[in-house]
């Protein structure tokens, strides 16, 4: 079954990716409210589906949005070699603050787009990352604890 969801329609595209980050206190008196936070927070979101329905919303830009439907994917963080890291155990990662803006992996070092001290489980430990500055990481598969 897809899960429903709401986002701006002016980010509302079949197939972008996005992470739910957490509910924003400015929402908390909308009546529909519920259908945008029923999804789990630091989690990584594929759009399947856009439905035709749309509602008015104050937050973003053109004061509407698009209903979606949308399924979970992966999503990784990199990690320093140095932490202890085991397929199925539980971290707790913090942001790298790399202030190399330009690189391709800056979100998923620097933690962008989640909660500093959130729990995962890592799924799978992969590959070792290329990083610009030198530093020695792994990307490593996890899911909201």
């Amino acid at each position: 079954m897809a899960k429903i969801s709401l986002i701006g329609v002016d980010l509302a595209r079949e197939g972008s990716e996005f992470t739910f980050v957490e509910p924003l206190t400015e929402c908390s008196s909308c009546r529909i409210r519920n259908v945008c936070f029923s999804l789990e927070p630091g989690t990584k979101y594929r759009i399947t589906k856009i439905r035709e329905k749309q509602h008015p919303c104050l937050i973003f830009n053109k004061n509407k949005v698009a209903t979606i439907e949308v399924e979970q994917v992966e999503n990784y963080l990199n990690i320093p070699e140095g932490v202890k890291l085991q397929e199925g155990s539980a971290i707790k990662p913090t942001s790298l603050h790399c202030e190399y803006i330009t690189c391709p992996n800056v979100e998923t070092c620097n933690l962008i787009h989640m909660r500093e001290g959130q729990k995962f489980k890592i799924q799978n430990i992969g590959e070792k990352v290329d990083c610009p500055k030198g530093y020695n990481l792994r990307k490593v598969t996890i899911t909201t604890k």
